[in-house]
């Protein structure tokens, strides 16, 4: 199986890069490549995960279809004939892994939507019975349901770990319209895709956001959506707040780096095999249950 850790396309424009994605900047549009490459705690592992960035690629192309209704997203095609001819002669590496996209300026803010108490919520939780500065009921337990989902943003890190922040600063950050629009937006997206998992017996956890607005001031979704790099899914019928869940995202990966004394910042620990390869697996069940069918290549 074809790995795609770095993309190196010689006579084309070097890509931004980001945690998981090189990101190629034409005249018109954007193309968007999914590595294999995958991060934790914000930080870069050295091993890839072998066609992670198809699987990527794919589900979020199609949470794009299924999404339309609720807000426009940037998502073009994924057919590597529409891209600009300079990409052509590298459609192998492409194949299952890109997409060319819209333009637009993404905010500075990552909207992130929580249904339960897990992760630096529950950590938030356990001090002061709050997340991201909105009061929750006495009494959670981690991995508890939230009365409603709540929108909790963060600022966006181009190096080291983003930052939990109200919806007020939110608001100062970008303004409180523009603010009170993706809050009300990123709600609807999870509720929608949360009813939708809950038929393949998956519970949407919470989830990450990234919208920008194109010449116009037009809001769009932009970067990926409701994959397992940015969103915790678990087995519903295994669900009980309290105890570890059964996921189908990178939560094997978090709880072995947990596992290990590591600062959580750079260089970070070789991974072993067998992470790896059930990090994949996990990948792989979230593909089968989100888009329909098994995965290629799956058994």
């Amino acid at each position: 199986m074809a790995i795609v850790y770095k993309t190196d396309f010689r006579g084309v424009t070097e890509p931004r890069r980001g945690k998981v994605r090189d990101i190629f900047e034409t005249e018109k549009y954007i193309l968007i490549v999914a590595t294999d490459r995958i991060s934790a705690f914000d930080v870069i592992m050295n091993e890839p995960i072998p066609e992670k960035g198809k699987i990527l690629s794919q589900i979020s192309t199609s949470w794009f279809n299924r999404t339309k209704n609720i807000i426009r997203n940037h998502f073009l095609s994924n057919y590597v004939a529409d891209y600009p001819y300079e990409f052509h002669k590298y459609s192998e590496q492409l194949e299952g892994r890109s997409m060319l996209v819209k333009k637009c300026k993404p905010l500075p803010i990552e909207c992130i939507v929580r249904g339960y108490v897990a992760g630096s919520g529950w950590k938030e939780y356990k001090s002061n019975k709050s997340i991201c500065g909105i009061s929750l009921p006495e009494g959670l337990l981690e991995f508890s349901r939230l009365p409603e989902p709540i929108f909790t943003p963060s600022t966006k890190a181009e190096v080291g770990h983003d930052e939990n922040i109200s919806p007020e600063q939110a608001g100062d950050m970008i303004g409180k319209e523009l603010a009170a629009q993706i809050a009300d937006v990123s709600i609807k997206l999870y509720k929608f895709g949360a009813e939708y998992l809950e038929k393949n017996n998956i519970i949407l956890a919470d989830t990450k956001f990234e919208f920008g607005t194109d010449e116009d001031g037009e809001l769009f979704l932009i970067d990926e959506a409701l994959t397992p790099d940015s969103s915790r899914f678990w087995l519903k019928e295994e669900y009980s707040p309290g105890k570890p869940q059964i996921n189908f995202d990178k939560q094997v990966l978090r709880d072995y780096l947990e596992s290990l004394d590591w600062n959580k910042q750079p260089p970070p620990p070789k991974l072993p095999q067998e992470i790896i390869d059930k990090t994949l697996e996990k990948y792989k069940e979230a593909f089968r249950r989100i888009v329909g069918h098994i995965y290629p290549g799956s058994e």
